[in-house]
């Protein structure tokens, strides 16, 4: 197959023309060590990106605070001129101190800045999908988000997206704007999102797990691992290709910063279960 990444097939975020595979790739392992400063081998990093592109991935998340803005100087270093049916997708809503620490801000100027410096970093006059990011079930999302209605109507936003969120503040900011995407914690093992994933699925609005291979106990690990033995493959791409058969509107996105791993990501994407080890996996 000269397009890997297709063979999951593609997904149409509602309401727009864009079109994506559901394999895709995140660009956070791009920076260095905690997601912080530039990375050991930028060439091996930019290279990274270009393979992605070869492999048919033309969905690639990044954002401003990995680095922060390390991955989004690569991707333009790498990428630019952009192919045309490539979508970058960036998430606002923090920023890094100088020590490497993660704060939360989300007041009207930060998001405004946050979205210019994105589309400098990446030589881009409007961001195709920007995700708002969230902290907790407590914070207020109604306010952030009439301010992500803002730049949409002004068009430095496309399309809006919404991370870390619960079913009620997705409700919330639904009623303000329309959103093509959530972006939560899911995986295999860590399943609290089931509802909500098949909620947004009745919609078509994409659900696009982060940590897709993390949170495994070893009882977990051992039956993935046992599927993973009779197929002959590996037990990350076994997890990888569950969350692309789990629901149609799945988005996958992992990162490495090898190219080799990309490969192996891209090829869950061909991988299939029977029945049986499929309600293993459901099991978990």
């Amino acid at each position: 197959m000269t397009n890997p990444a297709s063979a999951a097939g593609r997904f149409t975020f509602p309401g727009t023309s864009l079109s994506v595979n559901r394999m895709g790739y995140g660009a956070m392992q791009l920076a260095g060590p905690h997601v912080f400063g530039p990375p050991k081998n930028p060439d091996e990093a930019r290279a990274v990106l270009q393979e992605a592109i070869r492999l048919g991935i033309d969905h690639i998340d990044t954002s401003d605070f990995y680095g922060p803005y390390v991955t989004n100087d690569l991707i333009r270093e790498a990428l630019s001129p952009y192919p045309q049916d490539l979508v970058l997708v960036t998430k606002i809503g923090a920023w890094r101190d100088d020590l490497g620490g993660w704060n939360l801000q989300r007041d009207g100027d930060f998001l405004r800045r946050s979205v210019e410096d994105n589309l400098n970093r990446l030589g881009l006059d409007q961001m195709a999908i920007v995700n708002l990011r969230m902290g907790g079930p407590e914070d207020d999302i109604a306010t952030p988000m009439q301010t992500m209605r803002a730049m949409q109507e002004e068009g430095l936003i496309g399309h809006i997206g919404i991370s870390t969120v619960t079913v009620e503040q997705v409700a919330t900011a639904r009623d303000i704007a329309p959103v093509v995407c959530v972006q939560n914690h899911y995986n295999l093992a860590h399943r609290d999102d089931d509802a909500l994933i098949d909620a947004l699925a009745k919609d078509e609005i994409a659900y696009v797990p982060y940590f897709p291979l993390g949170g495994f106990s070893p009882l977990q690990s051992a039956g993935l691992e046992t599927v993973a033995a009779e197929l002959g493959t590996s037990a990350q791409k076994v997890a990888l290709a569950w969350l692309l058969l789990r629901s149609p509107n799945i988005l996958v996105i992992p990162g490495t910063s090898s190219r080799a791993h990309l490969r192996e990501n891209v090829e869950a994407a061909g991988l299939s279960f029977t029945d049986e080890q499929k309600a293993r996996l459901d099991a978990l």
